[in-house]
């Protein structure tokens, strides 16, 4: 089907879509850009959970945001979005984790690259009032430690990706190169590594999260990966995706993001400082989760200092929001620490 409307020229005021924005990341995303009063459109599928969306924004946050039912996958309804709220910038989040991907390949690679290609299309459609493009890709693109010198990686490391999930994010970062050197389409991907923090309820690397969620409502929790990890608390990545598209002028950029990068040890006992009651009640698996440490040099030369929250503040506001769920009964605690969390 071709569109007969003509693109909207661009707003002297920021509008934003969000794709994928009742995932965690982009709950957050939602937050801060109702929080900062910018127009926001949350674009995502039909049924999609609002449980995320209602854990970290409070009802009169939510009210305003404009919700679209979409699928990420139908060009013309996200076009059509597009244009009819004036958006000059879109943040592409829309994607199935690791996990999902594995189960389903196929599924996996409609959603996370005929889908971004899609987000890609409807900008260079709209390239007049489209200002800013940036698309979430991962850390997964990168080998295991074995595959690069000790130390965080390099600028000019070679992606070497062991899962599909982490084949399909850098055919995007591949895609966005195409579209800036054949259409002029600007746009930003980022890398964050292991995202965590209220609203990160599934996926292999939840474990960190629902620890928090154990600890906060008095639960035993043992989380199945151990070792050293990228640690990037989920506020802290939906600020960097909002900084990001607004500095998205030229070139197609992908950049990693920095961060903590601790040992899970490290991590419990900050959750124990949190909560002395959980003392002894949260472990984690002796197995190493391999990751490469990101120095995120390139992402701060680019768009200055990242801020990143103390991990000791992160946790005890984590582990506040969690009880402040649970007591509202807005969190099913056994959905989420006795399966995979909900989609």
């Amino acid at each position: 089907m071709v569109l007969m409307s003509e693109p909207m020229p661009a707003h002297d005021r920021e509008s934003f879509l969000v794709t994928g924005a009742l995932g965690c990341i982009g709950s957050w995303v939602l937050k801060q850009l109702v929080g900062a009063r910018v127009p926001v459109v949350a674009y995502d599928r039909h049924g999609a959970s609002m449980h995320r969306a209602h854990l970290v924004m409070t009802p009169e946050e939510l009210g305003n945001v404009e919700f679209v039912s979409g699928d990420v996958l139908d060009k013309d309804d996200l076009q059509k979005a597009v244009l009819a709220h004036g958006v000059t910038h879109v943040v592409h989040l829309a994607a199935l984790q690791v996990p999902f991907v594995k189960a389903d390949p196929m599924q996996g690679a409609l959603v996370n690259v005929v889908g971004t290609t899609a987000v890609f299309e409807v900008a260079r459609d709209l390239g007049s009032q489209i200002a800013g493009l940036v698309y979430a890709s991962s850390a997964a693109v990168w080998g295991s430690p074995a595959a690069y010198p000790p130390g965080p990686l390099s600028d000019d490391a070679t992606p070497k990706p062991t899962t599909l999930y982490g084949v399909f994010k850098l055919a995007n970062e591949g895609t966005a190169v195409i579209y800036w050197q054949d259409h002029g389409v600007a746009s930003i991907g980022l890398r964050p590594n292991v995202v965590w923090g209220p609203g990160r309820d599934q996926g292999f690397t939840s474990p960190p999260s629902k620890a928090l969620l154990a600890a906060a409502v008095g639960r035993p929790y043992h989380m199945a990966w151990g070792g050293r990890s990228g640690l990037h608390y989920a506020p802290d990545v939906a600020a960097h995706f909002v900084r990001a598209v607004r500095a998205c002028a030229n070139g197609a950029e992908s950049f990693d993001l920095g961060g903590p990068f601790v040992h899970m040890k490290e991590f419990t006992e900050f959750i124990e400082h949190a909560v002395p009651e959980a003392r002894g009640t949260i472990t984690y698996d002796r197995g190493d989760f391999p990751q490469v440490e990101l120095s995120g040099h390139r992402f701060e030369a680019r768009l200055g200092p990242a801020d990143w929250t103390p991990m000791e503040t992160a946790v005890r506001s984590s582990v506040s929001q969690f009880r402040d769920a649970a007591s509202r009964g807005d969190l099913d605690v056994d959905a989420i620490l006795d399966g995979g969390g909900r989609p």
